[in-house]
């Protein structure tokens, strides 16, 4: 409601012509359909997990073109392409998702969409949750005391650093079982969304010993935690969104002068599908219009330039 009040006040003289009542169906009919977090400020995007599953949710639909063409991106494209939607989305959050697709490999190696997404999934709604499991990592590597409590300090929109892992830490690990007592407490008393305890038991309960990254990983990796997010289909439907695809026909179908234009331009090989896909968003609600337009000069060039 706050955020309703403060957008109809910012965007007053356009709602004068429409009217309060239509300003407040739009919105809401947006938070419901989970547009309300498109070209809008991180702070706002991360502010509940509504809003994170829309974000995953529309970032998968913006992109899953990536994926059904093959493309391997870098960590900095995929940054690019999330900044699309979220102008100062952190790059930390990218980097934190890339390293769990990426283990001991560079950072500027080429990931897969699929991949990249399911582990996206997992740092970006969880990442409060995954700044404690960190600790307590780093706590049971250094044999702290298990009774320290862990404050997570991500909810000013600030993400601690993870604790640098040596290489020795990295190959021998936790044990299994000591880790996920420790985890099990961490769910009791968090304030902020983790995985069902049952699905963490689940992953843990395969291994003897496994290292940060290698939880990370498996917890991407897990059906029932994606199910249970909600946010994304199963990994074999990732590239299927018969909604989407009904909806970009019938867009084309209405610019067929806009199709041929960008068939017949040298570029149309190295962007195939993804101008339709701006377009079916479109139809921004009332509130974003001038967030929309602010946006989409400057990230349509970025997008030229990263193809390039």
């Amino acid at each position: 409601m706050e955020d309703a009040v403060c957008q109809l006040l910012e965007n007053k003289e356009d709602v004068s012509q429409y009217g309060i009542a239509r300003f407040f169906t739009e919105y809401f009919n947006s938070v419901c359909q989970g547009t309300h977090i498109l070209f809008r400020e991180f702070s706002f995007v991360q502010a509940t997990p509504h809003n994170r599953a829309s974000f995953l949710r529309a970032f998968w639909r913006c992109f899953r073109t990536v994926g059904k063409n093959g493309d391997l991106l870098t960590m900095k494209e995929y940054h690019c392409l999330l900044q699309l939607l979220c102008p100062d989305f952190p790059l930390e959050l990218t980097q934190k998702a890339a390293r769990i697709v990426l283990m001991d490999d560079a950072m500027d190696c080429l990931m897969s969409f699929s991949d990249f997404l399911l582990a996206f999934q997992i740092q970006f709604y969880y990442s409060e949750f995954l700044e404690s499991v960190a600790a307590i990592y780093q706590d049971l590597l250094s044999g702290k005391n298990p009774n320290t409590v862990i404050v997570p300090t991500s909810s000013s929109g600030q993400h601690r650093q993870r604790p640098v892992l040596g290489e020795a830490s990295m190959l021998e690990g936790v044990e299994a079982s000591l880790f996920y007592q420790r985890l099990e407490s961490l769910c009791d008393r968090h304030k902020y969304s983790c995985p069902p305890p049952a699905l963490v038991k689940e992953v843990l309960s395969n291994v003897q010993r496994l290292t940060f990254y290698g939880f990370l990983v498996a917890l991407s990796k897990h059906r029932g935690i994606s199910q249970a997010l909600g946010a994304l289909p199963d990994k074999g439907d990732l590239m299927h969104d018969p909604a989407m695809d009904e909806e970009l026909d019938r867009l084309l179908a209405q610019i067929p002068d806009l199709v041929n234009s960008v068939s017949a331009s040298p570029e149309a090989s190295c962007l195939p599908s993804r101008t339709p896909h701006r377009a079916g968003f479109s139809w921004r609600p009332l509130h974003h219009a001038r967030k929309v337009d602010a946006e989409s000069d400057g990230s349509t060039e970025e997008t030229d330039e990263s193809e390039i």
